[in-house]
């Protein structure tokens, strides 16, 4: 049995909501791997945040699933009483003024931090082989950090929001669930030392591959545990802002407020403890000094099921994933310098980003955001919205937007009018209004066209072959 005193310990405390109502789904009798299905299929009709009001299962869902999930959405689909509408709104402001270079940071910043601790890596490695399917794994992280920041997301009966992180929360759930092989607050209380041993998975498919994965509770506390789904918070909010800062493109301290207090709201329907989410940017960079160093203190203790080390296949999937959408071989290597930049020297080697670059790509990088830094300082004299560092982030970000998140074969996993409210912001963001008119129409003639809306009809059938593929 686990020490009484892991119990103050947020690596070894997940969700008891969801965890919960996962459990209770699961050994409600019906086939383990059914139910998961069943479960699936009634999470995807959650589509707006209205919709979730008074919502009701399917006929053809079993009654004790029905009646579980009906509870988890009423208990779980209100905001908390510190929300502020007035400051999720200047969040939202915030995300939609950034545009495109929004998607630049979730790629070359959000993502890469969030491979750092290598608890979380393992887990994010073992949950859909992501280093194998790197598209298909950013744009379900899209799929829920866009209708959350999009206007309204979080507050209005037609945003959906609440609807995603719901279902993200059950997903992470499910996970734990079977990483764990039962109720993660039963493994806590029972853990054994040696843990739980791998297993030769019953047949293929993700879940099973989850279940027959192992997981030692006692060194490594809980999958998806409150630290790791609070450092992964941090991601998304903190690094975002701390990048901007890095790239000469600070907010104001009550924008950087508002945009935490926005972030703080999802972590709160995520489930996250309010004592693990932070107001200020202080805060904020403690905690994520702090979580990075346990996290670097489990990777020295060594985490026998992720041999080797998952963190350079992961990053160096998304570096990939990044140089394929750019035709030039001497800017190939800016994503992984971008990182390195704006991550640190420390994080680009644990997660093995810092080998040898082009030195004529390296040089016209240093040399750049040299320039674009003194640049902009002359040119903000002039004309306050200029800015080539917002400039250049804008054209890299449109061109992943368009390339990895909204121009495949098949778009994000949204219901249609959520995605529709995703093309239309997409669309939008093809001027910057801070910016003079000649660098939008410079921007213009850089980036690639918008998605075209022709695609669409081929985007079910590609969806259902990846499906398969994944399988």
């Amino acid at each position: 049995m686990l020490d009484p005193a892991s119990a103050l310990d947020p690596r070894y405390r997940a969700d008891p909501l969801a965890d919960d109502a996962i459990a209770r789904i699961l050994d409600c009798g019906v086939d383990r791997w059914q139910a998961i299905d069943i479960v699936n299929r009634e999470i995807a009709s959650w589509q707006t945040n209205g919709a979730l009001a008074g919502w009701r299962a399917g006929a053809a869902t079993p009654a004790p699933i029905a009646a579980v999930l009906e509870d988890f959405v009423r208990d779980a689909r209100s905001l908390p009483a510190w929300a502020d509408c007035g400051r999720i709104g200047q969040a939202e402001e915030v995300f939609v003024g950034m545009s495109v270079l929004s998607c630049t940071l979730l790629f070359c910043a959000s993502l890469p931090e969030c491979y750092v601790p290598v608890d979380l890596a393992s887990v994010l490695h073992s949950a859909g082989q992501l280093e194998r399917h790197t598209d298909y794994r950013v744009r379900a992280t899209a799929a829920m950090i866009f209708p959350v920041m999009l206007r309204g997301g979080l507050t209005a009966p037609e945003g959906g929001g609440v609807a995603q992180v719901l279902k993200v929360r059950l997903i992470h759930a499910t996970i734990r669930h079977l990483i764990m092989r039962g109720h993660p607050a039963a493994a806590v209380a029972g853990g054994e030392p040696a843990g739980l041993p791998p297993l030769a998975p019953d047949g293929p498919g993700l879940h099973r591959t989850l279940y027959a994965r192992g997981w030692d509770v006692q060194a490594h506390g809980l999958p998806c545990n409150q630290e790791e789904l609070a450092y992964t918070l941090l991601t998304f909010h903190y690094v975002f802002l701390r990048s901007l800062r890095r790239l000469g493109l600070g907010l104001t301290a009550q924008e950087e407020a508002a945009y935490l207090h926005g972030w703080n709201v999802v972590g709160h329907l995520l489930g996250i403890e309010q004592s693990l989410l932070v107001e200020d940017m202080d805060a904020a960079a403690a905690l994520f000094e702090r979580l990075q160093a346990r996290g670097r203190e489990a990777a020295a203790a060594g985490l026998p099921y992720a041999t080797p080390d998952p963190r350079p296949a992961l990053a160096t999937a998304l570096m990939r994933a990044m140089q394929d959408q750019i035709p030039s071989p001497l800017v190939k290597p800016f994503p992984v310098l971008l990182t390195r930049y704006l991550c640190g020297r420390r994080n680009a080697r644990e997660l093995g980003l810092d080998g040898p670059v082009a030195l004529l790509s390296q040089g016209l990088f240093v040399a750049a955001m040299l320039a674009v830094r003194g640049v902009d300082w002359l040119g903000r004299r002039v004309h306050p919205g200029f800015s080539i560092s917002r400039l250049c982030s804008r054209i890299l970000g449109y061109r992943l937007t368009v390339r990895l998140l909204m121009d495949q074969t098949r778009p994000l996993k949204l219901p249609d009018a959520l995605l529709n409210q995703v093309d239309h912001a997409v669309q939008g963001w093809d001027l910057d209004p801070a910016a003079p008119k000649w660098m939008n129409a410079l921007e213009q003639r850089l980036r690639p066209p918008p998605p075209a809306a022709a695609q669409r009809e081929q985007h079910e059938q590609h969806e259902q072959h990846e499906q398969r593929e994944e399988a």
